[in-house]
């Protein structure tokens, strides 16, 4: 009898709060982490932490170097993977935001190297999980790379970003509701493994984000803590369960589908939110309280704020389960066609 099992890979050390980057060679030290370091990062956030990181890995003993990461495009990961193999250093640090975090992750997999994530923005839940988004194909997709070594997340820093990534940020937690009852729906309908513990912890971001949208929404430090924590905890679930199942659904895949319809789009933890209204009205879940959640925190909760026009929510809705058929979710089972597309999107006010 075979045995079904995934594989577990969780972040050893994580710190938050202000001043972590001067932690930088303790965790080194811990980690009995020697030789060269490449750090990469885009021009911007170099300025803004890389720049202190280097100098901090040459208290620790390191030799770092330094990479510019443009996108998540094939070629540019290409090119990262190059210069590794050039460079061999012994273990990689991603400065920055999504892109750059993603990068490091999944070039450091391919080379079989350690990363540690130092985030400079809050905007989405790839801090601490073991999934890269990759661009530039037919459908966007993620891969599963590996999870970071460490996370060194300093909150004077991420503040320094703009609050548009704080409310991205929201929205992808938020959007766990969700993603949950997708994962769960898959489980009981079509035998899918699903896994209670990620599930809940999961959960328990988006309630704790929920119920700190006022502080949140204050621009309180504290409240920023909240959503940090909350971004991690979310890396930690998708970690233990294997997937981003329990992090990423039915309203992940409305906001790709959005993405492909129209290219002048939101941030993606924006369009999650949005989509997780839509699929929250089709699981008859509770909307209303994830909608007037995201409004508390001023994230977009109609067409317009989110930069389009009606009825590219209307065909992302529609064409959503077309962007991973395998993932079964609430759009998979109820199959709409384009009009009742239109009759939730109006039910829930997304659009006029």
């Amino acid at each position: 009898m075979s045995l079904n099992y995934h594989y577990m890979q969780l972040p050893r050390e994580v710190i938050v709060g202000n001043g972590t980057l001067e932690r930088i060679p303790e965790v080194v030290n811990r980690l009995g982490l020697k030789g060269k370091a490449l750090v990469l990062s885009d021009s911007q956030c170099y300025e803004i932490a890389g720049k202190k990181v280097s100098e901090q890995l040459e208290k620790s003993g390191l030799t770092p170097n330094f990479l510019l990461v443009k996108s998540m495009m094939v070629d540019d990961l290409i090119a990262v993977e190059n210069a590794l193999k050039e460079q061999k250093p012994r273990v990689l640090f991603g400065v920055g935001g999504g892109t750059i975090i993603d990068a490091a992750k999944l070039s450091s997999a391919s080379q079989n190297l350690p990363f540690i994530s130092i985030p400079t923005t809050v905007s989405h839940d790839g801090i601490a999980s073991p999934l890269a988004s990759i661009k530039g194909s037919e459908k966007p997709y993620s891969v599963l790379a590996q999870a970071p070594m460490a996370i060194i997340a300093d909150i004077e820093i991420i503040a320094q970003a703009p609050w548009r990534f704080v409310v991205s940020g929201c929205g992808d937690v938020i959007s766990k509701y969700t993603a949950v009852k997708d994962w769960r729906l898959a489980h009981l309908e079509k035998g899918e493994y699903y896994g209670g513990y990620s599930a809940s912890l999961a959960l328990m971001s988006a309630k704790l984000v929920t119920q700190n949208a006022e502080l949140i929404a204050k621009k309180d430090i504290e409240g920023l803590r909240v959503l940090l924590e909350a971004l991690i905890s979310c890396g930690v679930a998708m970690s233990i369960g294997g997937s981003s199942r329990p992090c990423s659904g039915s309203e992940h895949l409305f906001s790709h589908a959005l993405d492909l319809i129209n290219a002048k789009h939101a941030m993606h933890g924006e369009q999650c939110g949005v989509g997780s209204i839509l699929t929250a009205f089709l699981h008859g879940s509770n909307w209303q309280q994830i909608k007037a959640t995201l409004q508390r925190i001023g994230s977009p909760i109609t067409a317009k704020e989110l930069g389009v026009n009606d009825e590219d929510i209307v065909k992302a809705l529609q064409m959503a389960a077309e962007i991973r058929p395998e993932r079964y979710t609430i759009l998979h089972k109820l199959k709409l066609n384009y009009d009742a597309c239109e009759t939730v999107a109006r039910a829930t006010g997304i659009i006029s």
